[in-house]
């Protein structure tokens, strides 16, 4: 069984994980942003997650992490 040092924390389309990579670095935390779609793009076959990203965080900043995203879902929600 592997275990990884990093966790998912956020999945959405580009300009959305734009907005949480954004506020994440602004609080010191470096995101992996991982895009599955662009992957298969690159590599030659058909993509159903185009344009969707994942977000991961390394498991030392994940409870910190969360709390930010929190934030900045309600703030994208109040804006809606």
């Amino acid at each position: 069984m592997s275990t990884s040092e990093y966790t998912k924390v956020y999945y959405g389309n580009f300009i959305l994980v734009t907005r949480v990579k954004d506020e994440l670095e602004r609080f010191g935390i470096i995101p992996i942003i991982k895009d599955e779609g662009e992957s298969q793009r690159l590599a030659g076959y058909a993509s159903m997650n185009q344009g969707y990203q994942e977000v991961f965080v390394h498991n030392d900043e994940l409870d910190k992490a969360t709390a930010i995203i929190e934030q900045v879902k309600s703030e994208m929600e109040a804006t809606e």
